[in-house]
């Protein structure tokens, strides 16, 4: 092993050490993951209308709360009546799309979050989305 330290390293380092760039800090990192909290709502076999004033309601209350992240199940809709109603999709789910859209449109609801997006396998996959909360200020 060849212990000198070339010009280039030193360069860098030097280059470093003159920047503001930090090394994250690994313990705050664990602090912040330790005071992240989540909550999660399930809107199955609730109307539209109900679930966005449920959702609406959600989001308020756990923003107050001071809620990181929210999780919102609103299933994929295979189980859906829609082939009763001649004017639904057949194959979408109505709350799948329809709840967050009503969030994005809801500007009051939408000064509280900081973004929407669709849930990993573990927590529902296609059939359920997240919601990340600004801090209450």
């Amino acid at each position: 092993m060849n212990n000198n330290i070339s010009d280039k390293d030193k360069k860098d380092w030097q280059n470093f050490l003159d920047s503001n760039n930090k090394l994250e800090d690994k313990d705050l990192i664990k602090k912040q993951r330790e005071n992240f909290s989540t909550k999660t709502i399930d809107l199955h076999g609730y109307s539209l209308q109900e679930s966005n004033k449920i959702i609406e309601n959600f989001i308020n209350k756990n923003y107050e709360e001071k809620v990181n992240k929210l999780i919102v199940v609103t299933g994929k809709g295979l189980h859906s009546k829609n082939e009763k109603d001649p004017y639904a999709s057949k194959e979408f789910g109505i709350l799948r799309y329809s709840v967050p859209e009503y969030i994005k449109t809801n500007e009051a609801l939408m000064k509280k979050i900081i973004q929407i997006k669709e849930a990993d396998i573990k927590d529902g996959g296609s059939g359920a989305f997240y919601i990340y909360l600004k801090k209450l200020k």
